[in-house]
C-alpha cells in the first residue's frame, strides 16, 4: 500500500498526488490521442459521445454530486446550448464563439432557475426543475420560426475560424480538448475556496452558513456553472448528430444523466466519466445480449428501461458509492491484502446532527 510522505502544504492541493497519477492518466492521455488511429470509425464514435456526456456529468455532479442540489430537468439546459449552436452555425458564426454564447446563455437559463429554487430542497427541487424541463420543451417545440418546431433542424458542420471539422476524427479532437479543458476547471475549482464552499452546502447548509458562507449566491453559482457544462455538452451533441428536435430533451434524457452520476459515483470526477461510459455502453451491450435471450424477452419494447432501473436499484441498495466506489474498495483490498478488513468501507455514523434542528 502507497504511503505519502508529506514535506510540504503545497502537496495537499496538488493534482497528481504521486508519480502513479501522473504515469496513469499520462497512459490514458495518450491512449486518447492515439484513438483515431486504433479504434474503427464507429467505437470512435462511441467513445466521442462518451466525452461529450462527461462534460454533461460533470456539470451535473457539480451541482448534485458536490453542491447537492439535485435536478431532474437538466436536459432542458442541453437543449437550450443545442439549438443555441445550431442557430448561430447555421448563420455563420465561428464555433468558438457559437460555443461560448451558448455556454453563456444556458448558463444565464440556469441563473433563472436556480434563483427561485433557493426556496425549496430535496423533492420539492426536484419537481421545480422537472416542471422547468417541460416548459423548455414545451417552447423548443412551439417557437417554430427559430427551432423549426417538431420538425427539427439540420446544423452545418463547425468551422474553427476557416477550419472545417468535417471528419469524424476532427471533431472528437476537438471534444478531447474541450473535455480535457473542462476537466482541469473542475478540478482546479473543487481545490479553490468556492469549491470547498460547494461541499461545506452539500454536507450541511447551517454549518455553511454559520462560518459565513453565503448560501443564496453559492447554489446560484453551482446552477450557473453547471448549466453551462451542460450547454456545452448541448453544443456538442448538436454537432455529433447533425440533427436535433424538442424531443430529445425530454425527461428520459435527464433521467439518463441523473443515472448516469448515480452509477458512476456520486461525488467524485471520477465518476462522471465511469457513469458515461456506463450509459453509452450499455444500449451495446443490450443489443449484443438480447439475440442469447428468449424471443419474448429480447423482442420487449421496454427491455431497456427494465435494465436501467435493475441497475439503478441495484447499485442504491448493493453498492452506494457507483462504479468509482466499487474500484476504490478492489483497489485497497489489492494493496492491503491480505490484511483487508470487510466493514472497512461501511457508512460511519455522522455526528453532525445540525439539518434536524429546524
Amino acid at each position: 500500500m502507497r504511503f505519502i510522505f508529506k514535506t510540504d502544504y503545497s502537496q495537499d492541493i496538488k493534482l497528481a498526488k504521486h508519480g502513479g497519477h501522473t504515469f496513469w492518466y499520462g497512459l490514458l492521455l495518450l491512449s486518447l490521442v492515439a484513438a483515431p488511429w486504433a479504434l474503427p470509425e464507429y467505437w470512435l464514435a462511441q467513445l466521442t459521445f462518451v466525452l461529450i456526456y462527461a462534460i454533461a456529468g460533470l456539470g451535473i455532479m457539480l451541482l448534485a454530486g458536490f453542491t447537492g442540489q439535485f435536478s431532474l430537468g437538466h436536459a432542458a439546459f442541453l437543449g437550450v446550448g443545442a439549438y443555441t449552436q445550431a442557430v448561430l452555425t447555421n448563420a455563420g458564426v465561428p464555433f468558438p464563439v457559437a460555443l461560448a454564447v451558448a455556454a453563456t446563455l444556458s448558463a444565464t437559463v440556469g441563473i433563472v432557475v436556480g434563483l427561485p429554487a433557493l426556496r425549496v430542497k430535496g423533492i420539492y427541487l426536484g419537481m421545480a426543475t422537472l416542471s422547468f424541463g417541460f416548459i423548455v420543451e414545451e417552447v423548443l417545440a412551439r417557437w417554430e420560426s427559430v427551432t423549426k418546431g417538431n420538425a427539427g433542424m439540420h446544423i452545418a458542420a463547425p468551422d474553427i475560424f476557416g477550419w472545417k471539422v468535417e471528419s469524424g476524427a476532427q471533431f472528437y479532437a476537438v471534444c478531447l480538448v474541450i473535455t480535457i479543458a473542462v476537466t482541469l476547471g473542475i478540478l482546479n475549482l473543487l481545490r479553490a475556496p468556492t469549491g470547498r464552499a460547494f461541499v461545506a452546502i452539500r454536507d450541511s447548509e447551517i454549518s455553511a452558513q454559520s462560518m459565513g458562507i453565503h448560501l443564496a449566491y453559492y447554489k446560484t453559482l453551482s446552477f450557473a456553472i453547471s448549466a453551462g457544462l451542460a450547454g456545452i455538452a448541448g453544443a456538442l451533441y448538436a454537432h455529433k448528430l447533425q440533427f436535433i428536435s424538442p424531443d430529445q430533451f425530454n425527461i428520459l434524457q435527464s433521467i439518463d444523466l441523473l443515472l448516469m452520476i448515480v452509477v458512476g459515483g456520486l461525488g467524485s470526477v471520477h465518476g462522471a466519466f465511469l457513469g458515461a461510459i456506463f450509459l453509452i455502453s450499455m444500449p451495446q451491450a443490450i443489443a449484443l445480449v438480447k439475440d442469447y435471450l428468449p424471443a419474448f424477452i429480447g423482442a420487449a419494447p421496454g427491455l431497456q428501461g427494465l435494465v436501467y432501473g435493475a441497475v439503478l436499484i441495484a447499485f442504491v441498495l448493493f453498492e452506494p458509492m457507483g462504479l468509482y466506489g466499487r474500484w476504490l474498495k478492489v483497489r485497497t483490498y489489492l494493496q492491503m491484502f491480505p490484511f483487508y478488513r470487510k466493514g472497512m468501507f461501511k457508512r460511519q455514523k455522522s455526528f453532525q446532527k445540525s439539518d434536524r434542528l429546524k
